[in-house]
Formats: C-alpha cells, structure tokens, sequence
C-alpha cells in the first residue's frame, strides 16, 4: 500500500484515523430486527449455496462447463455472504460500530470483490446460454471446461485488481475530520467523500467502477439476449423458440434481482435518503446470494434430477446398510 502514498512524491503528512464508526440506520425505531431478518436470509443462503455446490460436486453429470460457472457463482455468493452479514451482525445488532483503519479497507475489498464477481457469474452463463442457443452443434467445441476455467480466472483477477487499487487509492487520503460513515458497511464512496485532501482520482475509480462492474456486464448480458431473440424469431418456430428460451429463464431471473436494485441506487445515489440507500444495498447484497440457489434449483431440470438421484442412492445404501446389519 505504500506505493500508492509515495507515488505522490511529495512530504505530506497523512491523518489516519484508528478507526471508523459505521452509523448505519439513522431514526428508525427497532430497526434491529431488520438485522435478524437478515441472519435469516443469511442461514437460508449458506444451506442454499452449500447445498448447490455439494449437488455439482458429487454428481458426475453436473460437472460441464455451464455448472462450473454455477459451482463459481453458488461460492461467491456464499463467501461474499459471509464476507457481509457476520460483521454487520457485529456492528449493529452488538453494538460494536467502530471498525479499525486496516480492517475496514479489508472489510471492503472482500465485499466489492465478491459483488463485482456476481455480475461478472452472470456474464459467464449468459455466454453459455448464447453459445448453446444459437451455435448448438459447435457448442462443445467453443464453451469447454479450460474454456471456462480460464474465462473465470480472468474475471477474478480482473476483480481483484481493481478492487484493489480502489482500495490502494484510498490508503493515499487524509482524515482529519470526520471518522463515521454513513453506510451499513465500509462503503468507498462514503470513506473518500470524508478526506481532507484531494481525492480526484477515488472520484474518478467511483465512477469507473460500476460501469466496469455493472454496466459492462449489464450490456453484454441484454446484447447477448438481444442477438438470441433476433436469431430465434427467424430460423425457429414459435414452440421451438418458447423451449429453447425456457433455458433462460434461470439466468434472467438471476440477472433482473441482481442488476435492478444495484442501478437503482447508482442511478439515484445522490437523490434517494440515505436509509433508502442502506435498506436497497443491504438487500442487494444479501438477497441475491440467497435466491440464486433457489432459483436455480427450481428452474433447472438437471439440478432437480441429480438431487433425485442423490436422494435415490442415499436411499438405497441406506436400506442395503439395514439388510447388511439384519444378517
């Protein structure tokens, strides 16, 4: 991180606060048990997610490029979760506001890496679902399981690294007023705006930021649906279209919870109450992580059938057990 302060190249000296104070909520009565309603929906994504990842794991079948995709996405969304909530269950339902300098940028980095790396899962499938729609016969040729490892990989690193830069960036600041930020968690838009000194280039990367993260993949995503649409309507019937879409209707849902709600509030940032902002990114952090499971195994065929099979051999080496200890 001293890269990033000695690149200045000049003797300043930097206020760095011991810590922060994460205000969250502002005048809003019992609001603690909006932070149970939240450890809730936590423990229902930690089964959900777990439970996709074991299913992919142990099924044979499941284990295609496509489900690599979905085992990537099933583990951010469950370390991002757990990234989240455990603190922010520290923070606010114990009491324990103040959160120091290193762990808050810590605290930061993991949950902009994680959020970042869903839209980016979405980017993935969405070229899946093309690629398997529009090009079926050469599918296994272009989408394949280095294919995919590799596309992942990319993303990742793609994430870290600017991630970490806005984090790097921030390292650079002085704090010399104010210490509390007005978030539920270590937001970087709200730790910049509390610098004394020039903070240009961390407005610059808060811009940067979502149209990498979010628009990007957000056009990508509408395109790659756009040229399906367009393809179907002129070489497939309506039933045939209608099935072949079906497909899709997983990854749309998944795409419509995630990217809605995240516009919204970078959209209207400045224009929505401070609690309206808190109440739509909590949520988008931690209601995605937990539908996404649920979605997935309700509207994918092959993850309901490997649950079967698994329940079908469980079943029955339990019963070939029972004869076992019946002799």
């Amino acid at each position: 991180m001293k890269l990033f302060n000695s690149a200045l190249g000049k003797n300043i000296t930097f206020v760095r606060p011991a810590y922060f104070i994460i205000s969250g909520f502002s005048g809003i009565p019992n609001i603690k048990y909006y932070y149970v309603f939240l450890f809730f929906v936590y423990v229902v994504s930690v089964i959900g997610n777990t439970v996709v990842m074991a299913v992919i794991y142990l099924d044979h079948n499941l284990r295609t490029p496509k489900y690599i995709a979905v085992f990537n996405l099933a583990f951010v969304d469950l370390f991002g979760n757990s990234a989240l909530v455990p603190k922010l269950l520290d923070i606010f339902l114990f009491n324990h506001p103040s959160i120091p300098y290193n762990e808050c940028l810590t605290f930061l980095f993991f949950c902009y890496t994680c959020l970042s790396m869903q839209s980016f899962n979405l980017v993935a499938l969405s070229y899946d679902r093309l690629v398997a729609i529009i090009f079926p016969l050469h599918y296994h040729v272009k989408v394949t399981h280095r294919f995919m490892l590799s596309l992942i990989a990319s993303f990742w690193t793609f994430v870290i690294i600017a991630v970490f830069i806005a984090v790097g960036l921030l390292t650079r600041l002085s704090f010399c007023k104010s210490v509390i930020i007005n978030s539920y968690f270590c937001d970087h838009g709200q730790i910049y705006r509390l610098a004394c000194n020039d903070h240009y280039p961390n407005y610059v990367i808060s811009f940067l930021l979502p149209v990498l993260m979010c628009w990007l993949p957000l056009v990508f995503i509408l395109l790659s649906y756009l040229y399906i649409v367009c393809t179907l309507a002129k070489v497939a019937s309506v039933q045939e279209g209608l099935k072949a879409f079906k497909t899709c209707i997983g990854h749309l849902s998944l795409v419509a919870i995630y990217f809605f709600p995240v516009l919204i509030t970078f959209t209207l940032m400045e224009n929505i109450h401070p609690n309206a902002r808190i109440i739509n990114l909590s949520l988008t952090s931690i209601f995605p992580p937990m539908l996404n499971p649920i979605i997935y195994v309700l509207q994918t065929q092959e993850i309901k059938e490997s649950v079967k099979r698994l329940l079908k051999n469980r079943k029955k080496s339990q019963i070939s057990r029972t004869k076992i200890f019946t002799m």
